[in-house]
């Protein structure tokens, strides 16, 4: 029957007290539980990382420093050197037109930029490439096929020892080039920045010309469009008959608006006029005196006037037959002759200057309406002149500019643009700039040092191992009650002074049989174990922990050692312990006593030998008592389920502790029955060396089987295991008291 199928029978034929008190060992957690919280590490973790691998990284970043020393002092010394160039965006960049007043833009930052990829052209890089061989030089043609040289031949050129740099916040470009040759680094950056200046200059040469025979066609069409408006213009003035059409219009409406103001003239004098000539044609002879003739008219009114009253005056003075009545009707008839005369001219002076305004209005009429058709004639054809004659003009002007500007382009090709030049010429250098041996070390000795760290860091991270209480404590899940200390003298146990018995016959545990003065050396180790022993039963409040199961989960982790130690400290606090040797296939517990017995608990186990028979006292420890395996059986192995139980029964009627040294957990059968049966189990594991997935499967198999899993003890703890110094981990809490050969009579009990 496999064992799992038997873990029902196992866990029900145990009695009731091998399930743990409740509010004493309560159930560990489950195995989902070991590792789900994962805490990060405290800095003293990391710190203990570096103290344990120290001399490792030590040695680690020496060797480095010194490859690195040796290298930078075998390595070729590399020189460089710096021309610098002078970029003045405010110098103008013609002599003559426009743009020599003129500064350069703003666009600094963008000038520079391509004024740098410039540099690094294959313009400017290609004569001093070939003339310096520095493809050759820089190995970028070694190790090719001709075809492949011929290729690179083709390709632009890239100098991989070429730097064009330039200051923050100025308008300066350095230009460095660095060889094994000082002086070939000098002339090769000064034949970079001449190639640059040189090409910027065929540029702007190129340009002119270019733009010199582009203006050159453009002239040609320029200049025959201009003489066809020109001649189109003058075809114009010829059909008008005037030298400027606009001249003659601003005449014709001067003169026309002369006209217009004399007809007006005119038509106020013609009214005045008609209104004249018809009151006088009227016979009014007040009309008469008021004509232009009115003054001839008003004297010889007066004539007639007074020619009447000496008339009046003669008539009624002499009468009719008197010759001064004659006389003066003689002189009244001339009068009134006159006055009819006078008056008759009159009406026909105003009909003349009636009919002469009327002539002079009709006239100028005739005049205004022949100017105004004129200047509408005129401003007509003013409108198509002053088109003909700004496209004459337009043209002229803009053939006049092109023609300077060609003059400006022919003059301005052979001036190279003064706003780059060389502000300070490479020279050789006295001192390399590669290898600085000042700073490889120093970048050998951080980055070494990072590495170094690196790699313990991440090697501490690659180990699954326990090594201190609280790594395992964060991993498993489970309280880690002491650690023991490496110290192999010891974990020895001596011999005893006299003969062992080998003849089979087992020495019953007899007060005053055993030697005293045994175990007299007392260590760190010893007070390890002590405050294991003291962890374990002083946690023990109701005194229900009577045996206890030490068990791993590999081989070779030092439980029989910690059951044979842990047996002795319980016994020198003057407890009867009955320590029994539980490995049926492999065990040696009996060999640290110096015993060799032939009958043990196999013989107990299978009814051969009742168990008092075969129990061993311990010399010089009248407390402490010995159960051997017994020869090897595997019916032996199989009855451990149904007796181990009555056996402890048997064991605590006579013992205050049994301590049961079980086979490793994990691959033997007999612990699971062991582990079930007993009150108490404790995990033994090896500190640098257990793996954390055992001890964890370990812990999981023994809460299924519910069993009492007081807790775990770390063995062989060092500083190079431990990250927070637990070497001395029980020392460090309880002190040296005592030593195994007295028992510890002035500490508290437990």
């Amino acid at each position: 029957m496999s064992e799992q199928a038997r873990l029902p029978e196992i866990i029900s034929s145990g009695p009731s007290r091998n399930l743990p008190a409740v509010g004493v060992y309560p159930p560990g957690p489950a195995q989902q539980e070991f590792e789900s919280e994962q805490q990060s590490p405290p800095l003293s973790h990391y710190l203990w990382i570096l103290r344990r691998h120290r001399w490792r990284m030590v040695a680690f970043v020496a060797t480095c420093i010194l490859i690195t020393a040796v290298i930078s002092a075998r390595v070729r010394p590399v020189y460089e050197s710096t021309a610098t160039v002078d970029i003045d965006r405010r110098a103008p960049s013609e002599v003559v037109g426009q743009d020599s007043a003129r500064s350069g833009a703003d666009d600094t930052e963008a000038f520079l930029a391509t004024q740098i990829k410039l540099i690094q052209s294959d313009s400017v890089l290609r004569p001093v490439a070939e003339q310096y061989h520095l493809l050759d030089l820089e190995g970028q043609s070694s190790h090719l096929s001709p075809q492949r040289v011929q290729d690179m031949a083709a390709a632009p050129v890239s100098l991989s020892h070429l730097k064009v740099t330039r200051p923050t916040g100025t308008n300066l470009l350095l230009v460095s080039y660095r060889s094994t040759d000082p002086h070939l680094a000098a002339d090769v950056s000064n034949a970079i920045t001449n190639s640059y200046l040189a090409h910027t200059y065929n540029i702007r040469i190129r340009s002119s010309a270019s733009l010199s025979s582009f203006m050159e066609k453009q002239l040609d069409e320029l200049k025959a469009k201009m003489e066809q408006s020109s001649r189109a213009l003058a075809q114009f003035e010829k059909d008008l008959d005037v030298i400027n059409p606009e001249e003659k219009t601003n005449i014709l409406s001067a003169r026309l608006q002369q006209l217009n103001t004399e007809y007006t003239s005119a038509q106020t004098q013609r009214v005045g006029k008609e209104a004249a000539w018809n009151a006088i044609k009227a016979g009014s002879v007040e009309a008469a005196q008021v004509s232009s003739q009115s003054e001839s008219l008003a004297k010889i009114g007066d004539a007639l006037n007074q020619a009447q009253q000496r008339f009046a005056l003669v008539k009624s003075t002499y009468g009719s037959t008197h010759p001064e009545y004659r006389k003066a009707a003689s002189e009244l008839a001339e009068t009134e002759r006159q006055f009819e005369e006078t008056r008759t001219s009159i009406t026909e002076r105003v009909a003349v200057e009636y009919r002469q305004a009327l002539n002079r209005e009709q006239m100028l009429q005739k005049t205004v309406a022949d100017a105004k058709a004129e200047w509408d004639r005129l401003n007509s054809r003013s409108f198509e002149y002053q088109q003909l004659k700004r496209e004459a003009d337009a043209d002229k002007t803009l053939y006049d500019e092109l023609i300077r500007k060609i003059r400006e382009s022919d003059i301005n090709a052979g001036f190279q643009n003064n706003n780059i030049s060389i502000a300070d010429a490479a020279r050789p250098p006295l001192l390399p700039v590669f290898p600085n041996i000042k700073v490889n070390l120093l970048m050998a000795l951080l980055v070494s040092t990072i590495l170094a760290i690196g790699a313990a860091i991440l090697l501490d991270s690659m180990d699954t191992t326990l090594r201190d209480p609280q790594e395992a404590s964060r991993f498993l899940g489970v309280d880690v009650i002491g650690t023991m200390p490496i110290d192999r003298v010891a974990a020895q146990l001596p011999k005893p002074k006299g003969p062992a018995p080998t003849d089979g016959l087992a020495v019953k545990a007899v007060p005053g049989r055993s030697r005293k003065g045994y175990y007299k050396m007392t260590s760190d180790f010893e007070e390890s174990v002590r405050t294991i022993r003291n962890t374990i039963f002083l946690s023990d409040f109701e005194g229900r922990l009577r045996s206890i199961v030490l068990t791993s989960a590999t081989p070779s982790e030092g439980k029989t050692t910690m059951a044979a130690h842990l047996a002795i400290a319980n016994a020198d606090r003057g407890k009867r312990t009955l320590l029994v040797d539980g490995d049926l296939r492999r065990p040696s517990l009996h060999t640290k006593f110096g015993f060799s017995p032939r009958e043990g608990l196999s013989n107990v186990l299978t009814g051969e030998l009742p168990w008092q028979s075969v129990v061993l006292a311990v010399e010089g420890k009248p407390n402490l008592s010995l159960l051997p395996s017994g020869p090897s059986s595997h019916r032996a192995a199989d009855l451990i389920g149904p007796r181990l139980s009555s056996l402890l029964d048997e064991f605590a009627k006579e013992y205050d502790m049994v301590i049961l040294d079980a086979p490793p957990l994990l691959g033997f059968a007999e612990c699971l029955q062991m582990a079930t049966a007993a009150d108490g189990v404790l995990i033994v594991s090896r500190a640098g060396e257990t793996r954390r997935k055992a001890v964890a499967a370990v812990l999981s198999i023994l809460h299924r089987l519910r069993a009492n899993v007081i807790g775990v003890v770390l063995n062989q703890v060092n500083h190079n295991t431990s990250s927070d110094g637990y070497s001395n981990y029980g020392y460090s809490h309880y002190g040296r008291y005592g030593h195994y050969g007295q028992p510890d009579t002035e500490r508290p009990e437990g």
